[in-house]
């Protein structure tokens, strides 16, 4: 596993496009964190993606934005655009603790480090591009641009700022999962169509003037309040975000357009969620699973959590008022399959130092998988954020069974000693009483084999909370719920004999 050539890693330095006999690339990938070749970092699963496109794409994994730019000149002018992936995590949230104090360390970074990205990269980063390079796109994804879509409120600065395209100077915003739309963008860049007019790809955001709106303004648009309103007034503010949120969580959603300067900012409906073949292909692309060999010896701290874990599923129909997943993966999961799933375990039980244990099999909440909506036209209609809160859906399918299944046949593997699930468990879902009798069934099959199989000594959960009032405003279910899975746990650890502790 440790084999791998330095051509095996996507490229990072010119004598690097060398070695693949590259003179002049397609795309050029800036990102804030440390290249990890693995599906759980975004500019990597890009990358990937353009590259089985084919297209000759490097990434510049945290550039030196002070002095003469050199990083942002080594590589000279792509041939279609530059890409920005400001980093895994918001990089406000990656440097700062929530009373503003700089956190210990960043875990994106080689040996935690503090310097290697400024605050705000998508915005230095754009700036520099279009400083030296004005003539060449520049895109923006990565969760940064996706939470920065319209006007928004940032905690640090403690302002309503604009649309993070009118501070970055980029041309285009490609929100969410950027796997589709980047390749759609690519297509139009290669049939000679100019970025300021590519205004049709979904899932992306442009600025245009106010007579330039593609097809008109129509009565299906939903016309946000303008920033300058927005500033005067936090009511409209929070009037927008009303709107925003519903829309990220639509299957149908309208198109949002939001004045600014001026202009409009404008946001186009997102894809349908992606299908198991497709989330299969990015997540079965040829990573290393490595950090690039320019590491040698550093530790990234990100990568030591995940490095033996296998994500399952995207998407998350929690719909927490804190959290950002349906609003960068949508509200509905889509899940790989098991053949997926199986491959990539024994990929990582192939690695060199791989004792036999998987530190997490899970996803953006650990027991979602295989859920949905039984009638599928009920969900084309709804608008709810969130389908466990204030109630479960009725219609939601809560059935435990494929994931006990992908557990036991993780497990069967010769190479695999034990899989632990390190991702949070709702257990609103285990404890749900459905009309379904085999469902609940399959729910205390499920909780008996994490309880007794799955723990590394600490069980993860979600309450997050005490107050049923803070609960109810965070949209998690009331503390009793919490009291009442701690006494099943308790009970199946006391009759394994196992000594395991459960932690919020």
């Amino acid at each position: 596993m440790n084999n791998y050539k330095l051509t095996d890693f996507l490229p990072t330095t010119k004598k690097e496009c060398e070695l693949r006999g590259w003179e002049q690339l397609d795309i050029i990938l800036f990102s804030g964190d440390a290249y990890v070749d693995h599906p759980s970092f975004g500019v990597a699963v890009i990358g990937r993606c353009l590259e089985a496109a084919g297209y000759k794409v490097a990434i510049v994994p945290q550039p030196d934005w002070h002095g003469d730019f050199r990083d942002f000149k080594k590589l000279g002018t792509p041939r279609l655009f530059f890409g920005i992936s400001p980093g895994c995590m918001d990089s406000m949230v990656n440097k700062y603790t929530a009373n503003k104090r700089l956190r210990s360390e960043d875990a994106y970074s080689p040996d935690g480090r503090h310097d290697c990205r400024p605050d705000y990269p998508t915005v230095v980063y754009s700036q520099i591009l279009k400083q030296l390079y004005p003539d060449v796109p520049v895109v923006l994804g990565g969760i940064e641009a996706s939470m920065r879509r319209l006007t928004h409120y940032d905690y640090w600065e403690d302002k309503v700022r604009k649309c993070i395209l009118c501070d970055s100077k980029a041309d285009i915003i490609l929100y969410g999962m950027g796997e589709k739309s980047i390749l759609e963008l690519c297509n139009c860049l290669e049939e000679g169509q100019h970025i300021s007019n590519i205004h049709h790809i979904p899932q992306t955001v442009f600025m245009v003037n106010k007579d330039n709106v593609p097809g008109g303004i129509t009565d299906k648009d939903i016309i946000l309040n303008s920033h300058e309103d927005c500033l005067k007034d936090k009511r409209k503010q929070a009037q927008n975000f009303k709107h925003i949120e519903e829309e990220a969580n639509k299957m149908h959603a309208q198109r949002l357009l939001q004045e600014v300067d001026g202009m409009y900012a404008v946001v186009n409906p997102p894809y349908p969620t992606l299908t198991t073949q497709e989330l299969d292909a990015t997540f079965d692309l040829p990573y290393t699973r490595l950090p690039h060999p320019k590491y040698k010896n550093k530790r990234i701290p990100a990568y030591e959590m995940i490095k033996f874990s296998v994500n399952m599923h995207q998407g998350c129909f929690g719909g927490c008022s804190f959290c950002t997943i349906s609003a960068h993966q949508g509200k509905f999961v889509v899940c790989r399959s098991k053949e997926s799933i199986l491959n990539e375990v024994k990929k990582v039980a192939q690695m060199p130092d791989f004792k036999g244990y998987l530190s997490d099999l899970g996803g953006p909440s650990a027991n979602m998988y295989g859920m949905a909506g039984k009638n599928k036209k009920a969900c084309e209609v709804c608008k709810r954020p969130s389908c466990i809160n204030p109630e479960i859906c009725p219609n939601l399918n809560t059935d435990h069974s494929k994931l006990t299944e992908i557990y036991r046949a993780v497990d069967a593997l010769p190479e695999i000693k034990k899989s632990f699930i390190g991702s949070g468990v709702r257990y609103d879902l285990l404890l749900h009483k459905s009309k379904d009798k085999k469902v609940n069934d399959a729910a205390m099959e499920y909780t008996k084999e994490l309880i007794r199989h799955h723990v590394s000594g600490r069980l993860k959960v979600a309450p997050e909370h005490t107050s049923d009032e803070v609960l109810k405003s965070m949209r998690k279910p009331s503390f009793k719920q919490f009291e009442e899975f701690k006494r099943i746990f308790d009970k199946i650890n006391k009759e394994e004999n196992l000594r395991q502790q459960i932690i919020p």
